[in-house]
């Protein structure tokens, strides 16, 4: 890499200026950039992990896919992020468990797995970077689970819409395909729940849109 491209992976990864360059030279040396473009599929169930990624920029979504056609969201990766079912499956040597896509043009540097394995066993730093992940990660995939498993879909649709509304704004471009996946239910569950809000002008439904009419009384129906 040169200065140039170091300098944007400290800006995205603090944690590696901060070791002393402590195998960082390793990291630049065999470290792979690429660009993932928006709507590719990066992983499937039963993939061999041959390299970790470091997302630089962009949005990868980890989901997991029933025979029915109920599809999860596990969770997201953006940028600074590194993925915990590639982590496991390097250092369990299993097959990936899930699916992967990218949401948007993402740029990830992936450091093949035999190397992450060498580093875990050589530098603390990395070995903390790994464990630290695995933990951040589980508690994010076992919130999921509770989520699914003990609030009504109501409630956290109004929850999710929300948050998409103080990050979006009023025009959320989402479908109810995605909202379903990402809470974990039905379609049609969803379609339902938003025709209801939409009966109480609280939003407007419109063909891969939604628009916030009512962002109070849509918190109101939350649990924020």
């Amino acid at each position: 890499m040169n200065m140039i491209k170091r300098q944007l992976i400290y800006s995205v990864f603090p944690f590696l200026e901060s070791e002393k360059f402590s195998g960082i030279e390793d990291f630049e040396k065999f470290g792979i950039s690429s660009t993932i473009l928006k709507g590719k599929i990066i992983s499937v169930e039963g993939d061999n992990c041959i390299s970790f990624p470091f997302v630089v920029s962009g949005k990868i979504r980890v989901h997991k896919s029933a025979e029915s056609g109920r599809d999860i969201t596990l969770y997201r990766l953006e940028r600074g992020d590194s993925c915990i079912l590639t982590a496991s499956c390097i250092i369990s040597k299993k097959k990936f468990p899930a699916i992967s896509v990218a949401e948007t043009d993402t740029q990830v540097i992936s450091i093949p797995s035999e190397l992450i394995l060498e580093w875990i066993e050589k530098y603390d730093f990395w070995r903390k970077y790994i464990f630290d992940l695995l933990s951040s990660r589980l508690a994010s995939i076992i919130s999921v689970v509770e989520e699914v498993a003990f609030r009504n879909v109501d409630i956290r649709l109004a929850d999710h819409l929300f948050k998409l509304y103080e990050q979006f704004g009023k025009e959320i471009t989402t479908t109810h395909q995605l909202l379903a996946s990402d809470l974990g239910t039905s379609r049609e569950v969803v379609s339902r729940l938003l025709k209801d809000l939409e009966n109480e002008d609280i939003l407007l439904i419109s063909r891969g849109k939604i628009k916030i009419l009512d962002a109070d009384s849509l918190k109101k129906k939350s649990s924020l």
